[in-house]
């Protein structure tokens, strides 16, 4: 697949959505395939994120026909255990 036939777009805040398009011209006979989920046509898959990705900064890549969405998430400061006396 190339860059310009992959679209990855954030919808309403909370949804990712990866669409594209992918044209075969010629089928080789000598490939094996583990598994192909669409050889070709349109495809779209839609994901719920997580409330603590960080939305702005959500990163894609293609290489080699494979492609990696990064999504980086906000760091969730632990807070101090205090423990607290038994009396009685």
């Amino acid at each position: 697949m190339k860059e310009e036939e992959v679209k990855v777009e954030v919808e309403d805040d909370r949804v990712i959505l990866i669409s594209g398009e992918r044209n075969v011209d010629k089928e080789d006979k000598n490939d094996t395939w583990h598994r192909v989920e669409r050889s070709r046509g349109r495809f779209s898959r839609r994901f719920r994120l997580p409330g603590n990705v960080k939305i702005d900064q959500i990163k894609a890549s293609l290489e080699n026909g494979v492609l990696t969405v990064t999504l980086p998430k906000h760091v969730v400061e632990k807070s101090d255990v205090k423990s607290i006396e038994i009396t009685g």
